[in-house]
């Protein structure tokens, strides 16, 4: 962090002379503007864009840009793509732009489709969403059924890799910000059929993407099958997940389809009361 402090210490600007106007002089950081230069580039590339280039974009060095991406890459607002080495957006920038939708609570708008989804299917019916690299059950809703799932009343867990709520999200994230949550939260095992190898994490978010919806088969809790889909506003981006969690002994083949299809139909609803729609395993539609 020193070394950082040293190659990109706060120096000021010039100040600009409002005193014509009776206005107070104003005085600008110039480490802050590189770095908010930087995110502004990050976020108008349609890709990943390489440290020369950006260096070239903001007209700075090679040097002090890697330090300023080092500092943003470790505080979650920029990530990085292992293939090609390229910086992209991070997670902590969606998890500011998703402040407003914050503003209005996420669990009052989408109950009247939790309700929905517990009632057709009867079973325990949860909301999530990430606060930084933690999964947050923010709404629950009990099953109606005399033999039920019971998972507690939300809180923070360290099983984002090991729920449907979890991989819902993850499947969603860049790249880069996976990598950074996996190797920050680590692959905990929580049953014997827990996931804890990385490559088939991947593999298994791969199959998340494609599918439109995530399952837990008894990886968090024994007995217990979730199926879940992720919530994304109108521009893709993941703002939180819904899941339906029931025992192994209601968990067919017919009653899981019937449980995938109400989950998908709870977060289309979700995501159009967002403002625009978002088909589970496809692209954002804006609303009208």
């Amino acid at each position: 962090m020193k070394a950082v402090m040293q190659h990109t210490s706060e120096v000021a600007t010039p100040a600009v002379d409002l005193a014509v106007a009776g206005q107070p002089v104003r005085r600008k950081i110039q480490s802050v503007e590189r770095a908010l230069s930087l995110l502004e580039l990050l976020a108008e590339a349609p890709g990943g864009v390489r440290l020369n280039d950006i260096s070239n974009a903001i007209d700075l060095n090679v040097s002090t840009c890697h330090h300023l991406l080092s500092t943003l890459l470790d505080r979650g607002y920029v990530a990085q793509s292992r293939k090609d080495r390229s910086y992209f957006l991070g997670n902590k920038v969606l998890e500011l732009s998703g402040s407003r939708m914050r503003q209005f609570d996420l669990a009052d708008l989408a109950m009247g489709a939790l309700r929905t989804l517990n009632e057709e299917t009867g079973e325990t019916v949860h909301l999530a969403a990430l606060q930084g690299d933690e999964l947050v059950t923010i709404a629950m809703l009990d099953s109606l059924h005399a033999v039920r799932v019971v998972s507690g009343h939300g809180g923070k867990s360290e099983a984002i890799h090991a729920t449907a709520t979890g991989k819902a999200m993850l499947a969603w994230l860049p790249e880069g910000e996976i990598e950074r949550i996996i190797k920050r939260r680590g692959l905990g095992r929580f049953t014997d059929k827990t996931i804890t190898d990385r490559e088939t994490l991947i593999e298994e978010l791969r199959q998340v993407r494609r599918n439109g919806f995530s399952i837990d088969n008894e990886e968090f809790q024994p007995g217990v099958i979730c199926i879940g889909a992720a919530i994304r506003d109108h521009a893709g981006a993941v703002i939180g997940s819904v899941s339906c969690s029931l025992p192994t002994m209601r968990a067919d083949e017919p009653r899981l389809l019937t449980v995938e299809n109400a989950v998908k139909s709870a977060v289309r609803t979700i995501c159009e009361n967002l403002g625009g729609t978002v088909e589970p395993d496809g692209d954002a539609v804006h609303g009208q």
